[in-house]
């Protein structure tokens, strides 16, 4: 299909001869804001990794921008921000502007990015001197510099404060309605995901449910998920 970004087929992955994703088939369509959810342990991550070809599925097959996931080969398409992604800069004194040009962009390139993250003038702050949520935009930029069409998210808000996430969602939705960016995010706030996602998958090793968002909130699939015991509070905006 055309508006068709991602598709997995009866995908299964195993770690060590241990299954930690069976039979998982959906598609992700252009211009989607996707929640994958569920439990730690639950194998998002793995999911996430699988469907931006970062890993192989054991079994299953996955098809990238309407190609086999082996022949897929333009990854400027796909932008990946993943858990903890400053760990490694931080390690060394780098500027904003550094940290971006990582990737191999050139000025205009990292102009772009910046200042669509409203971080342009922090280009020649060190990134250690920036808040969280500073520090996590500069990720996205960096993640934007190659004006992608698919942006993946992996646990964005952790560490941040609750200020800086309003930001970063605002964000979010920005490049996703005014900039048609599909956005794939993992989080474990619902109180978020209500809000911010426009489809949801329940992942628990299986597929336990994927629909627009509020069709997933109401009905018994966060109790699938995580359990019957799962309490989750979703405050009404």
């Amino acid at each position: 299909m055309k508006n068709t970004l991602i598709t997995l087929n009866h995908v299964d992955f195993s770690y060590r001869s241990e299954l930690t994703l069976e039979d998982i088939t959906f598609s992700v369509l252009k211009g989607d804001f996707l929640g994958l959810i569920g439990p730690n342990g639950s194998g998002k991550t793995t999911l996430l990794k699988i469907m931006i070809g970062l890993l192989k599925p054991t079994q299953g097959k996955v098809t990238i921008f309407n190609q086999p996931f082996t022949l897929f080969s333009d990854w400027k398409k796909i932008g990946y921000v993943p858990q903890k992604a400053g760990l490694m800069t931080m390690r060394f004194p780098l500027t904003v502007e550094e940290v971006i040009g990582m990737s191999g962009a050139d000025s205009a390139d990292i102009t772009y990015s910046l200042t669509i993250v409203d971080m342009e003038k922090k280009r020649k702050t060190p990134l250690m001197e920036l808040s969280g949520g500073q520090q996590q935009r500069v990720f996205i930029a960096r993640a934007l510099v190659s004006k992608p069409e698919l942006l993946v998210l992996d646990e964005p808000t952790v560490g941040i404060d609750i200020n800086s996430q309003a930001k970063l969602y605002k964000l979010l939705k920005e490049l996703n309605q005014q900039m048609n960016v599909t956005l794939i995010l993992v989080s474990h706030d619902m109180d978020i995901i209500s809000h911010e996602v426009k489809t949801i998958a329940c992942i628990n090793k299986r597929l336990l449910g994927y629909g627009k968002s509020q069709e997933i909130l109401q009905g018994n699939f966060i109790e699938k998920t995580y359990g019957k015991h799962a309490r989750f509070v979703v405050h009404t905006h």
